[in-house]
């Protein structure tokens, strides 16, 4: 009998293009089953028809059916999802009061909020951790019910948080309840098949967050968590952790004396003169790199609202924008600018273009202001006021793929000389957006065509682009293995109609440009905090504020370490003479605290032979005895080569 004579069979395509037939209704894992009994016992959930749901959803039409064990990436999602509900499972045997609000996976793991009477303390999260750890003993299968409104309003009575969130369920959306041993929450799952299936995990820390993101509701607790599938997997985690908390940022920025924050400008850094070192060196490496194939050009920090208007911002960013009061309006109908882009393109559109002009790229580094909100600022990597290397280029439609290469080429080769490497992201169009669906198509189409004509691997990223078009995301992994979303190349067709932008073609008619909205360090503030962690303040010597400290060892070499002091100042190298009236011992500490690269110490003899006992960061108390202009050239050599090793062997290998 064939498959649709048998009104009572299923046809489940498996992706290796095989097929089986099953009775209507059997659940995934019997697909699971009949492939295998390794399969079964491996299997985790199920991608039928490209949603992930349990293994026991049963199917009840014709579907593609994939089964997920430890080795599919979704299933790690499933995992920590279902963590977060043993997690509320134990909060809840602990505090058997607290009132629940929502559990979800995220990057690296889960969370899961609560309404306490008082915060939960450190010794309360081990009190969890170990009735997590007898949750997950116990093996309890998670059971999926459908129910009716009527009965989750009975169910969860005593939760007014998720009787709130009941209440904003369409009348026609399907309303599912999963329940392990005596927890029940209102979810949508999907879970593993039970408790037991989760061994490797760890509460990392509490924090404070407002139900539904709103400052105005009650603050709950929020516990974070993390879980893997290996042993090895957690402990390398962990570890990146305790890496990242020594590397941080903000810490390191106080030690070494870059940056930092005051209450009366929240969101924007005070740069000491160390930190205004690294950010000018930075921002001269960008524009050296950018000096043949850009122009470089300043605009406006203030407009009314009529250019905000015209480019869409006015309506969909209003809120993160800094409105200033019109003294002649009376009106907050002037911003400051929180992006380039509409400069840009009333730039280009003041002057008449030709086709042989194109590709133009216009690059500013003029400070941006955005009105993030006061719990969301964070160090230099969310802030108030930043600079961007932000460039556009107006182009023709048939140089789309040619600038896309060449744009991707810049960018990495920017990453490489950081050490940096990064994976490529092709994200479409949003729901909010702006322009016709056939502008999408062709925009679409263009970005991809030139992606792919690159060769380059990356990841589709449906409904994530840019709300004038899709673009090309840049996820950089630093030393630690740590992603960071910065750079982009984004593919604009919506806003050259905005602002009529033109150029003249060859049959001297007037052609409408693609825009190319690009950017590589994101801002330089973010860049710099993740510069700073990647390499843990240990910059490689181009880089360094401080690029060799000279350390008298008496003040009867004082006057020769100045004298050297002003020699390689003269030659370009930033130098520190520490001829403080402390033991040698105490200045070389504090000048590897700093982490500066070089330690030049000269004693007597070295002051008499015109050599420097060289220390390198990092080599203990090793050093070397040399002559003090080859220690001059050898800096510069690593200036030059912008090497991101420190040390002899590094300079000799530049050469």
């Amino acid at each position: 009998m064939s498959i649709a004579e048998n009104a009572g069979a299923v046809k489940v395509t498996l992706p290796d293009g095989s097929q089986r037939e099953l009775p209507r209704g059997a659940t995934v894992l019997s697909v699971a089953e009949a492939i295998g009994p390794r399969l079964a016992k491996a299997a985790l959930a199920a991608r039928v028809d490209g949603q992930v749901v349990d293994l026991t959803r049963p199917i009840e039409h014709d579907a593609k059916v994939e089964i997920l064990t430890e080795k599919n990436p979704e299933a790690l999602d499933v995992l920590r999802h279902s963590a977060a509900h043993v997690l509320a499972t134990a909060v809840r045997k602990v505090r058997p009061e607290a009132r629940i609000g929502f559990g979800p996976s995220i990057a690296d793991g889960f969370y899961y909020d609560f309404e306490v009477d008082r915060p939960f303390t450190p010794e309360d999260l081990q009190q969890i951790e170990r009735e997590m750890e007898a949750v997950a003993k116990d093996d309890e299968s998670f059971e999926r019910r459908v129910v009716s409104r009527d009965e989750a309003r009975e169910i969860f009575a005593d939760d007014p948080l998720k009787l709130e969130r009941l209440e904003e369920l369409g009348p026609d959306e399907t309303i599912t309840i999963y329940r392990n041993g005596p927890f029940t929450d209102l979810c949508r799952g999907p879970h593993v098949p039970s408790t037991g299936r989760l061994k490797h995990f760890r509460l990392l820390n509490t924090a404070g967050a407002y139900w539904r993101g709103d400052e105005k509701r009650q603050m709950l607790q929020r516990i974070y968590g993390t879980a893997w599938f290996t042993k090895e997997d957690l402990e390398q985690y962990i570890h990146r952790l305790e890496e990242a908390r020594k590397r941080d940022h903000r810490k390191l920025g106080r030690e070494l004396d870059l940056f930092q924050f005051h209450p009366v400008s929240p969101g924007a850094a005070f740069w000491t003169p160390r930190g205004t070192t690294l950010y000018n060196t930075l921002v001269e490496f960008v524009r050296e790199r950018q000096l043949r194939d850009f122009e470089e050009i300043k605009t406006p920090l203030l407009y009314n609202k009529a250019l905000w208007e015209q480019s869409g911002h006015w309506g969909k960013y209003r809120e993160n924008m800094f409105l200033v009061l019109d003294a002649e309006s009376g009106e907050h109908d002037i911003s400051l600018k929180p992006m380039n882009c509409p400069s840009h393109f009333i730039y280009y559109g003041s002057e008449k273009h030709s086709y042989r002009e194109l590709p133009l790229r216009y690059v500013t580094f003029d400070v941006l202001h955005r009105n993030e909100l006061s719990g969301a600022l964070s160090g230099l990597t969310r802030v108030r006021q930043f600079q961007q290397d932000d460039c556009h280029v107006f182009m023709r439609e048939d140089q789309i793929t040619e600038e896309v290469r060449f744009l991707l080429g810049f960018i990495l080769g920017y990453y490489e000389t950081f050490g940096l490497t990064a994976t490529l992201k092709f994200a479409t169009r949003p729901e909010q957006r702006i322009g016709s669906d056939e502008m999408w198509d062709r925009a679409e189409a263009g970005l991809r065509a030139a992606l792919e004509a690159t060769g380059m691997p990356y990841e589709l990223k449906e409904g994530d682009g840019a709300f004038y078009g899709p673009k090309i995301d840049f996820d950089v992994t630093d030393s630690i293995g740590r992603a960071w979303q910065l750079g982009t190349i984004q593919l604009d067709y919506s806003n050259p109609e905005r602002f009529d932008l033109t150029y003249v073609g060859e049959d001297n008619l007037p052609h409408r440009p693609v825009v190319i909205h690009r950017a590589v360090s994101g801002s330089f503030e973010r860049f710099i905090a993740i510069l700073i962690e990647h390499f843990a303040g240990a910059f490689p010597v181009w880089l360094a504020p401080v690029q060799v400290v000279v350390i008298p060892i008496s003040d009867d070499q004082a006057g020769v370490a100045r004298q050297y002091g002003a020699e390689l100042r003269e030659m370009g190298i930033r130098v520190r003479v520490d001829d403080r009236n402390e033991t040698l011992n105490y200045r070389i500490r504090e000048a590897e605290t700093q982490k500066v690269p070089y330690m030049a110490v000269i004693g007597g003899r070295e002051a008499e032979g015109g050599t420097a006992a060289v220390r390198v960061r990092g080599a203990g108390r090793k050093q070397e005895v040399l002559d003090r202009r080859a220690l001059a050239d050898r800096i510069l050599e690593q200036v030059r080569s912008r090497t991101l090793q420190v040390g002899f062997e590094a300079a000799e290998a530049a050469e």
